[in-house]
């Protein structure tokens, strides 16, 4: 692991490296762009220290009388060759080396001239005029120009050079795990868990990627105990159908048809298994349809009750509605209600002993509509009731799919309900039993 978290973290330095190296030659382009543009202009509005000599002297004097000291006093101005016109191009003062032009004649400015205008409030008071520069000459003038900002430039770098160590420290570091987790995890690796470091924002990236990573090993855990329950559900009716076959055609049974009716049962069977199968596929991946109507659920709930009259009076066993004086009224799609509803008071009557009671509760708030299905069975172990709604849980694992059902039946009770915009949960009674609990919003 280690290793390969170098080998990330090598890369992206050397990314950024790359980046940094794009940033400074740019930067040096763009400095040798001004030079070279600076070199062939004869004439600029530049802003060098000697120009704003001249400037402020104007700006303290109201005009050039008496500016010839500080062309004695200036180094810079003192070893050039200039000339100083005023906003006319009239000669204030002639400091060339070679040839003098008389004070207050106008003066034409050569190709060769280097003209730099004098503005003050965006008003020109008069030009600097530098006469034979050589290219020496030129790049002296600039350096007082360029030399500063290539040492602003220099400082700045080295700052950015020290943020960048400490951000790769705290960015680099923790992206490279997140980097290494992920291919981890592409490879099957779906326990790979990363530690949370860096800035915030790295943390809820680790967050959220331990977050899918849990999710992706839940999910294909899932997966392979839901194929393993198919397999095992599967096997049983099909031994029996197998074997009912091969004893018909091996002569130990009769082929007289005494036995298509467990062959028929066991047949009928896998194809409950089948149809529950594909409901709970529709309605875990939402694409199930529901008719949503407004429907009565204390009417829908004593039709339940009434369906399995019969078989609670068969085993001794009391089925009940209590309800107060509500409307009860709720957007759902009937059938599938029905659906749910009979199978929590069947599975009820199939595990609480004979001679027990099954009460249907109905309650209704301002913003809620409850319906309640109780029994008072042995109920469920604390441990194995967030269990309840998976599918092929029971609560007796030793029965036989031919009394305990398919397995199925709270799981699609879970999904019919949460793909309506309810919720359903399971708690033990304090008195003993098991109560279901299904909660619509109705605001």
């Amino acid at each position: 692991m280690h290793s390969s978290v170098r080998e990330i973290r090598t890369r992206l330095f050397l990314l950024l490296g790359r980046a940094f190296v794009i940033v400074l030659l740019l930067s040096l382009f763009f400095f040798l762009s001004i030079f070279s543009y600076f070199l062939s202009q004869p004439s600029s509005n530049a802003p060098i220290p000697f120009v704003e000599v001249l400037k402020g002297y104007y700006l303290g004097h109201g005009n050039w009388e008496g500016v010839a000291p500080v062309f004695e006093t200036n180094p810079e101005l003192k070893s050039l060759s200039t000339l100083l016109l005023d906003k006319d191009q009239r000669v204030v003062l002639d400091h060339r080396f070679d040839s003098v032009s008389p004070v207050g004649s106008i003066y034409e400015i050569h190709p060769g001239d280097l003209a730099l205008e004098l503005n003050i409030k965006d008003e020109r008071v008069g030009t600097l005029v530098i006469s034979s520069l050589s290219l020496k000459d030129r790049f002296n003038l600039i350096r007082g120009v360029i030399v500063p900002a290539a040492g602003i430039s220099g400082i700045l770098a080295l700052f950015l050079v020290i943020v960048a160590v400490l951000l790769v420290r705290r960015l680099v570091n923790p992206l490279a795990v997140v980097i290494y987790a992920a291919r981890e995890v592409a490879n099957g690796k779906l326990n790979t868990r990363i530690s949370n470091e860096g800035p915030q924002d790295l943390r809820s990236l680790s967050e959220s990627f331990n977050e899918m990573a849990s999710s992706l090993e839940r999910n294909d855990r899932e997966r392979r105990d839901l194929l393993a329950d198919i397999a095992h559900e599967l096997r049983t009716p099909l031994t029996v159908i197998r074997g009912r076959l091969e004893g018909i055609v091996d002569g130990i049974y009769a082929a007289d048809g005494g036995q298509v009716p467990l062959v028929l049962e066991q047949t009928y069977l896998l194809e409950r298994l089948v149809d529950d199968l594909r409901l709970l596929t529709l309605a875990e991946t939402r694409q199930l349809q529901f008719e949503k109507k407004s429907i009565d659920l204390a009417h829908l709930s004593q039709r339940i009750i009434e369906m399995f009259s019969a078989e609670a009076l068969e085993k001794n066993i009391s089925l009940s509605l209590e309800k107060g004086s509500g409307s009860y009224i709720v957007e759902l799609d009937s059938q599938r209600m029905e659906q749910v509803v009979g199978n929590l008071v069947g599975n009820s009557l199939r595990y609480i002993p004979d001679g027990r009671k099954i009460w249907l509760t109905l309650e209704e708030t301002s913003d809620e509509l409850k319906l309640f299905v109780n029994d008072n069975g042995p109920g469920v172990a604390e441990d194995e009731l967030p269990f309840l709604f998976d599918r092929f849980w029971r609560k007796d694992k030793s029965r036989t799919r031919s009394s305990g059902g398919t397995g199925l039946g709270l799981a699609i009770a879970r999904q019919l309900i949460e793909a309506q915009g309810g919720k359903i949960e399971a708690k033990n009674l304090n008195g003993g039993g098991l109560q279901i609990q299904i909660v619509f919003k109705t605001k």
